[in-house]
């Protein structure tokens, strides 16, 4: 029971019914719900495969005909089924997030015109099976993420170079027809994920100038969950920012150069902590994030890193995520949830690794407890940085989960520095 919790985080804001609006004007879409947008998105999960519709005889072709259909159980099974696929919340709730994955994956390559325009930018299926060709025949090796950006348009260009077609980066019939003539002449392995390892092992294992951002949620009028701690109630918002704050602070203790990704007053979308990150040119982004869910029983720590059902994942933020879960279980009382790829905005649009840290269920009391306690906190931002450093190792010198201190890690970096 307690892992379907570990699976599915965050509980959302309920809202009214959807009635008479399409999917691409709505806020959410819940089981329950009548309309034409439910008629939308049946339509479209039928095409994706996720949803059959039976007829009089047994079968499944013939389309329904209700004029005012409901969001009944199979839509939400198969709506869930879509979500668990695609890496994303699993709660049956099409909001814009699972909308925008439910539009992108109907898109085929071939369908529509691929170009790289900075107004409107294009994300889809037909994007990703484009990065995944291009990456077969040596011409991207970036990630495969759906987002047809400058890194694959200088990919496209390059193939259609070689190819002998005009290098305009524009994925039309003709570029199409030469793709499928040549089909890949080199499969496996991932190249983004070489490249992610390449960069870290050449950066080396001192933590001195590494640049990290660290994004505590909420911000602004955001303040989350409230819940009561020994000296009164304290806030959602306030607990991830202090805990960042002590995580910045034993950062720049060892000579990294640390960033938080918001001010107090402000609370960014992803897609906008996103962009700071990169503008930033940071080595690493980690974001801190706690749930609440309407049962008491939820609990548990749990990290995110990308990856989705392309087949497409960040190996760096893999590794990290499975070096936090370790750190923070062997040395606080938070049940681990376990590491997962996701397709979060946050995590997909980062051009460096990329992880989120749940460290826990306000709305539980045991881990409550746990995340109201400024001692726990920093044993938390202190587990967080030993992770940081493992990953930096690469393995060397490693010593047991849960027993490297920040006294010891500050030595190290000391002895390993360069002598002037």
């Amino acid at each position: 029971m307690e892992d379907n919790f570990c699976d599915n985080r965050r509980m959302r804001p309920s809202g009214g019914r959807s009635e008479g609006k399409g999917l691409a004007s709505m806020h959410s879409l819940r089981r329950g719900d009548r309309g034409p947008a439910v008629a939308e998105l049946r339509d479209t999960l039928v095409g994706l495969g996720y949803l059959t519709v039976p007829n009089g005889d047994g079968g499944t072709e013939s389309p329904w005909t209700e004029p005012d259909p409901l969001y009944d159980l199979r839509m939400d099974q198969a709506v869930r089924a879509f979500q668990q696929h695609r890496g994303l919340l699993v709660d049956g709730v099409v909001d814009p997030a699972t909308y925008r994955s439910i539009r992108e994956a109907s898109y085929r390559l071939g369908a529509r015109t691929l170009i790289y325009q900075l107004s409107a930018p294009l994300y889809g299926d037909d994007v990703a099976t484009l990065q995944t060709r291009l990456q077969d025949l040596g011409f991207y090796n970036g990630r495969v993420d759906g987002f047809f950006g400058p890194q694959t348009h200088d990919g496209l260009s390059s193939f259609q170079r070689e190819i002998g077609l005009s290098p305009d980066g524009i994925c039309g019939p003709a570029t199409l027809r030469s793709l499928e003539l040549l089909g890949a002449r080199v499969t496996g392995g991932s190249p983004h994920a070489i490249s992610e390892e390449e960069l870290v092992r050449r950066s080396g294992p001192q933590l001195t100038g590494k640049r990290i951002v660290i994004d505590p949620g909420l911000g602004g009028d955001q303040i989350g969950a409230v819940v009561a701690a020994t000296d009164g109630s304290v806030t959602e918002e306030s607990i991830l920012w202090d805990l960042a704050s002590r995580l910045e602070g034993r950062m720049a203790a060892t000579g990294m150069e640390t960033y938080l990704s918001r001010s107090r007053s402000s609370n960014p979308t992803d897609a906008e902590r996103a962009e700071i990150a990169n503008t930033i040119g940071a080595d690493l982004l980690i974001s801190l994030r706690s749930s609440t869910h309407n049962s008491p029983e939820a609990r548990g720590v749990a990290s995110f890193h990308f990856g989705n059902s392309h087949g497409s994942a960040s190996l760096i933020g893999q590794v990290l995520t499975g070096y936090v879960q370790r750190e923070i279980v062997a040395r606080t009382p938070l049940q681990d949830c376990r590491s997962h790829g996701r397709t979060w905005d946050l995590l997909r649009m980062t051009n460096m690794p990329t992880i989120q840290i749940d460290v826990g269920y306000l709305s539980n009391e045991s881990d409550a407890e746990v995340l109201t306690d400024p001692r726990s906190r920093d044993v938390i931002a202190e587990a967080i940085l030993v992770a940081v450093k493992r990953l930096y190792l690469l393995g060397q010198d490693d010593q047991p989960t849960g027993t490297f201190t920040f006294a010891e890690l500050l030595a190290y970096e000391l002895a390993a520095a360069p002598q002037s």
